[in-house]
């Protein structure tokens, strides 16, 4: 196969064009060309307005070699990377009972997805309802105001990833075929073929409910068994061999379930369930994340910035990606930026105010946001115990929650620099899922914190025009970016318990919808080849 990379193209181009296009820079007739596929589309925008897509092409001809050789440097052979799932039960530990994956973010679905298409008939536990249910119930939250602690934002099938951008991005290194198999995956169950060449591949929450749902249908029609309402809720181990494995776990506080196998794929939100595997003795230890506000600007200054145009017309809305290191040490980074999105109340406990970003497929709102947020360390929040960091991220959403009166706190750049609470909105009005409250979101942080946003955000201003403008928006608080804990695994991904996988972002071992996923698939692969699984 004939590789072609940087192959420009202007915006609103029909796919004939491009394929001419192809055929006239290989100098190939098309009745000669037997395939011509995108892998790679992306936008450059480096001479703004004047604004390319930028094309990496597949070609299957009888030339290829011909090619090569006529070409030189301009186009390469490349063999296609097939995602292979392993062969069962290499190292014979048997198996006479079902595996259980507790939680249905990607993490826990791909792993449940791949157990079920070996035929090992996972049970796939989730604590909150359908993702059917768990819409209704996210709706009725961000209209009433009526938090359901198991159904919302963070819980609920599809994981939190569910109602978010849908972005599918990542920076995991991929020679075996797994991000490429996650998105053919999301293809094969509803999303659009466009994210199989994207550069920035997304979603979109309206999508995203429905392929969710869709695999979860494709689990059971493989004689998986895909349960709601449904959260572990404590666990026993044996010492058994010398060696201490899991043989049982009690569902609703009553139910018992015999396992040996035992995936963990809780998310980062399970602070209940931390602590229950801390009590149980599972080795754990806090770890870094990061904590901020999310902020919103007109998406067509957005647009000016990054296109050199307002108004688009046959290009994706205009996204952003920003990073500063500040003379304090501290770096402060955009997370999640959510082209024509809206910010959303995440909550998941009473009391507690948590805010995070989506958009739908068409991001068509009129704004964008983003999180700003900064790194915050075990020595910052205290490295005595694991759990330290739940405690702060607690703390800081209790803060929240107080400050905007139960609603989503918001303040005007221009008032948090000057630490006063908002009383009137400028030209940016908040695009928010949820009741809003004008406050003084600068209180809700300690100094460093609040004062590295307010620095960030002025070099970040730098960079884009506008982005530090006065009247832009800024909602709190962004404290679920990623697990705050660490359940230890070894190479083989088992727990310190045989037989217990931790999984996906909850562990720490993932940080978006498609790392969490070939996270998922990775476990999958472990069980696959460490165990004989043979249940009735």
């Amino acid at each position: 196969m004939i590789r072609i990379n940087q192959l420009k193209m202007h915006p609103g181009h029909s796919l004939e064009e491009l394929q001419e296009k192809v055929s006239q820079f290989l100098r190939v007739p098309m009745e000669q060309i037997a395939q011509i596929k995108i892998h790679k589309q992306s936008i450059d925008a480096r001479k703004k307005p004047d604004v390319y897509y930028s094309y990496s092409i597949d070609v299957v001809t009888a030339q290829e070699e011909k090619i090569k050789k006529k070409l030189k440097n301009k186009v390469q052979i490349v063999k296609e990377t097939k995602y292979i799932l392993p062969s069962v039960g290499i190292n014979g530990r048997k198996s006479y009972k079902h595996p259980v994956v507790v939680g249905s973010g990607p993490a826990g679905l791909f792993c449940a997805y791949l157990l079920a298409k070996a035929g090992c008939a996972p049970i796939l536990l989730e604590r909150g309802g359908s993702v059917e249910e768990r819409t209704r119930d996210v709706e009725e939250f961000w209209n009433t105001g009526k938090l359901k602690r198991s159904s919302n934002v963070q819980f609920g099938e599809g994981g939190a990833g569910t109602f978010s951008d849908g972005k599918l991005n990542t920076l995991v290194k991929d020679v075996l075929g797994r991000n490429q198999f996650v998105l053919e995956t999301f293809v094969k169950f509803g999303a659009p073929e466009e994210i199989l060449y994207e550069n920035k591949p997304h979603i979109g929450t309206d999508i995203l409910v429905d392929v969710v749902k869709n695999m979860r249908t494709e689990i059971i029609r493989l004689g998986g068994m895909v349960r709601f309402h449904s959260q572990m809720t404590d666990l026993k181990c044996e010492e058994i061999d010398s060696a201490k494995k899991i043989v049982e776990i009690t569902v609703n506080n009553h139910e018992k379930i015999e396992t040996d196998i035992l995936v963990l794929a809780i998310g980062h939100s399970a602070r209940d369930t931390f602590q229950l595997l801390y009590d149980r003795q599972l080795q754990m230890r806090s770890k870094p994340f990061a904590v901020g506000v999310r902020i919103e600007h007109p998406q067509q200054m957005i647009n000016h910035s990054q296109y050199g145009m307002e108004t688009l017309k046959d290009l994706p809305t205009a996204a952003y990606k920003l990073t500063t290191q500040l003379a304090n040490g501290r770096g402060v980074y955009t997370f999640c930026m959510c082209p024509g999105g809206y910010v959303v109340n995440a909550s998941s406990e009473e009391k507690r105010l948590a805010v995070n970003g989506m958009s739908y497929q068409k991001r068509d709102g009129k704004n964008a946001n983003s999180a700003v947020i900064v790194t915050v360390a075990p020595e910052d929040f205290g490295a005595d115990h694991p759990l330290c960091g739940v405690e702060f991220q607690r703390r800081l959403e209790e803060k929240a929650y107080c400050v905007g009166e139960g609603k989503v706190p918001v303040q005007c750049f221009g008032d948090f620099k000057s630490n006063r609470a908002t009383t009137k909105l400028g030209q940016v009005e908040p695009q928010i899922k949820g009741a809003y409250k004008l406050s003084n979101v600068r209180s809700i942080f300690p100094d460093f914190l609040s004062q590295s946003i307010e620095e960030g955000i002025i070099a970040m201003g730098e960079k884009i025009s506008g982005f530090s403008r006065e009247d832009a928006v800024l909602s709190a608080v962004e404290s679920r970016t990623s697990s705050p804990v660490k359940i230890q695994r070894d190479e083989g991904f088992e727990s310190n318990v045989r037989g217990l996988y931790p999984c996906g972002e909850g562990a720490g071992y993932a940080g978006g919808i498609t790392s969490a996923a070939m996270d998922g698939m990775k476990v999958a692969e472990a069980i696959l080849t460490n165990w004989c699984i043979d249940v009735p």
